[in-house]
This record gives C-alpha cells, sequence and structure tokens, in this order.
C-alpha cells in the first residue's frame, strides 16, 4: 500500500538534483512540500497535507552502502592521471556491410602516429567516430561511400584513468555524471574502456568540465 514516505522516496529516488539538493542540505522543506503535494495527491488519488509530506521528507534518508560508499572514496583517490585532447571532430555514420572496411581505412591511414586521438563505438544502427579534426579529410576520403548522418568540431575528450576493480563498484560513473550535471555541463559523448573513461564535450565547456574531474579527487 502507498504511504507519504513510499511517494517522497519515489520521487526523491527519480530526481538526482532533488536528492544531492536534500543531501547538501540546499532546499526549503516547507517549499518543497508544497511543490510536491499535487503529484503525492495524485499518487495517493486523495489530498495529502502539506504537513505530513515535510515530515516524510526530514525522516527520509538516502540509502546507504556503507563498505561501497568508502570504496567509492578510495577510487576517487587514487584516479590516475587526467588527460585534455582538442581539437577534436565527431562523425555519425548509418551502420552498413561494408563500414567496417571503411573503418579500416582510416586505422591504416593513422597507425602510425601514435599521438592522434581516436575512438570508434557501433551501435546497431548507426557508429561514431571521434578523431583529430587535422584527419576530418581522411575520414571523409575513407567514408565517401557511406551514409553520413551526423557531424560536431571543435569538442575536446576528457579522459581519466580508473584505478583496477573499478569495474565491481556501483555508482562510480552515476557520481561522475552527477557532479558533472550540477554544474550544468552537457556531455556530447562517452566512451569507455576497463580502466579508461573519457568525456567529451564542446570546447566551451572544457575548463568547467576539467575542474569537475579534478574535483573528484577531493
Amino acid at each position: 500500500m502507498k504511504t507519504i514516505a513510499s511517494c517522497v522516496q519515489d520521487i526523491i529516488v527519480s530526481s538526482p538534483f532533488l536528492e544531492e539538493g536534500l543531501s547538501r542540505q540546499i532546499i526549503n522543506f516547507s517549499a518543497l512540500a508544497k511543490d510536491l503535494n499535487k503529484p503525492i495527491s495524485e499518487m495517493l488519488r486523495k489530498p495529502v497535507k502539506d504537513g505530513a509530506i515535510m515530515m516524510a521528507l526530514r525522516r527520509y534518508h538516502q540509502p546507504l552502502n556503507l563498505e561501497n560508499s568508502v570504496r567509492l572514496k578510495k577510487v576517487f583517490k587514487n584516479l590516475g592521471d587526467i588527460t585534455v585532447r582538442s581539437n577534436l571532430s565527431d562523425f555519425t555514420f548509418q551502420n552498413s556491410k561494408t563500414l567496417i572496411h571503411s573503418h579500416s581505412r582510416v586505422l591504416e591511414k593513422i597507425s602510425a602516429n601514435h599521438q592522434i586521438f581516436y575512438a570508434f563505438t557501433r551501435g546497431m544502427f548507426e557508429s561514431n567516430i571521434i578523431i583529430s579534426t587535422s584527419e576530418k579529410d581522411s575520414v571523409l576520403k575513407a567514408f565517401k561511400n557511406e551514409t553520413q548522418i551526423g557531424f560536431q568540431d571543435k569538442l575536446s575528450a576528457i579522459s581519466i584513468y580508473l584505478p583496477d576493480g573499478n569495474s565491481k563498484i556501483a555508482g562510480l560513473y552515476y557520481q561522475i555524471f552527477k557532479r558533472l550535471a550540477w554544474e550544468n555541463i552537457t556531455l556530447y559523448e562517452v566512451v569507455s574502456t576497463t580502466n579508461e573513461f573519457t568525456i567529451v564535450v564542446e570546447d566551451e565547456l572544457v575548463d568547467r568540465a576539467f575542474s569537475v574531474i579534478k574535483r573528484l579527487k577531493d
């Protein structure tokens, strides 16, 4: 049976900004209770009092796994180097039977230059290539027979080297995404391997994004 407390929990859990604001104690309980009155009344199908909602808000405690929390802090303390690469372009192509062959032409062209940033992601219906803008013509030439459905330049990538065992820690990426979202930083693309995590943002956001990532160690 639904209660005011369970409704409050459902709303908070589905609203990361709200959960963050409550944990930082920067939200007015009385104002929030008034704002939540209508949705909670609809969920319970009966009118509720602001005072009852405010009491549920004050009693709400974010679920906490102490062991995992300690592991999260340890990971952030032991983050490796943070690398920034600028002058990147993002290409999106429709998947086809020949796409991999086109991809191999680009790899052959850049294989001798280990300084070039290159990331390839294949989805169900489309594939993305993020590469140094200096190689834009090489990509267009290699993929001239493919269907291009997207392009964006003036991008930068921030790569974070994660400690071994990071894939076993719940909420690791969530904490990173949450802090970036709190600073209103839009992610253009995300690329990851087992121990390396890269976010791609527009050039105008890279300084702010770097500051957020750096503060993860604090």
